[in-house]
């Protein structure tokens, strides 16, 4: 057994410690049965978190001992925790203990609402609460609020969405997770061809037609827009500082309307003829603009696979 640490089942006591899991991280997601639980997990999973949903407490430190095995690229673990009985509960105050003594970074997300709201929804899609039994609905939130007090005193994040919209919950999930504003919003930007077809999954589409081809530089013709050579060619031509200032203008206000609409995937099309040069050269420094604000941004080039056919 040795290097390994060994976990009873029943009580998790440790024999054997392993060192702090540098940068991996765990979230729980918890809380009041319909109070959001289930959307707070989707917008995590959007952020880059691995979820896992319905997870019994006593399986959580054999998941993070999964994920964090060698040659394990997850980083991030998000588990949709559903304490039901006082056992569970127990159950979780262990495994808690276990993973602080991991050095495993884990905070805890607690999802509320009122009474009044929480028996509203669950009369809404005609379901009865988990715990009400034989009783009434109004018994089964007593029941588990109850049981949840604990855990919400020592959540590091409470929100009460009883008057929040699903968009809203987002947002406040995005801001207290990533921060405000644009840079909660990843982009990705791509070039293309007019001649093989309108992209049909852009936010944004832009014409860079109206730019010199270097197609037509017989010492440019082989190369793209990735190549210094090309891309200093079409940003000295003609108009083309003045594009692309407006063009970044025009695309940060809308991020930043983005992002207070709760919309934090956008997609960027820039076009020219045969999505070689200009286009490439375009989406390039596009993307540069923006990570100078701080955005996250990806790019990629739609056509250049077509370079073995031209």
């Amino acid at each position: 057994m040795s290097g390994e640490h060994k976990i009873s089942t029943q009580s998790y006591e440790i024999d054997q410690v392993q060192p702090p899991l540098e940068g991996f991280e765990v979230m729980l997601i918890t809380g009041m049965s319909g109070a959001g639980r289930t959307h707070a997990a989707d917008c995590l999973e959007d952020m880059g978190w691995y979820v896992v949903d319905n997870l019994p407490p006593k399986l959580l430190v054999p998941m993070v001992d999964l994920m964090t095995s060698a040659g394990s690229t997850i980083k991030r673990l998000a588990a949709v925790i559903d304490v039901r009985s006082r056992s569970y509960f127990d159950d979780l105050n262990a495994v808690l203990g276990h993973l602080d003594d991991l050095g495993i970074k884990c905070r805890i997300l607690f999802l509320d609402a009122s009474d009044q709201v929480l028996i509203a929804r669950y009369e809404s899609v005609r379901r009865p609460h988990p715990l009400q039994g034989s009783g009434r609905l109004t018994d089964g939130v007593i029941k588990e609020r109850q049981l949840m007090e604990g855990l919400k005193e020592r959540a590091d994040i409470v929100v009460d969405t009883s008057h929040l919209t699903i968009h809203e919950l987002s947002t406040k999930l995005y801001e207290a997770l990533l921060g405000k504003g644009p840079t909660t919003v990843a982009v990705h930007i791509f070039s293309f061809g007019f001649k093989y077809g309108l992209p049909i999954d852009a936010d944004f589409v832009a014409d860079v037609r109206f730019l010199p081809n270097p197609f037509w530089v017989p010492e440019l013709r082989e190369l793209t827009g990735r190549d210094k050579a090309v891309s200093d060619y079409v940003m000295a031509s003609q108009g083309a500082k003045d594009f692309i200032d407006a063009y970044t203008k025009a695309v940060m206000t809308a991020i930043r309307g983005y992002a207070h609409e709760d919309k934090h995937f956008v997609n960027i099309a820039i076009g020219c003829t045969g999505g070689q040069h200009r286009s490439v050269a375009m989406s390039e420094e596009l993307a540069s603009r923006l990570r100078r604000q701080g955005l996250e941004v990806t790019v990629s080039a739609r056509e250049l696979p077509h370079r073995s056919k031209l």
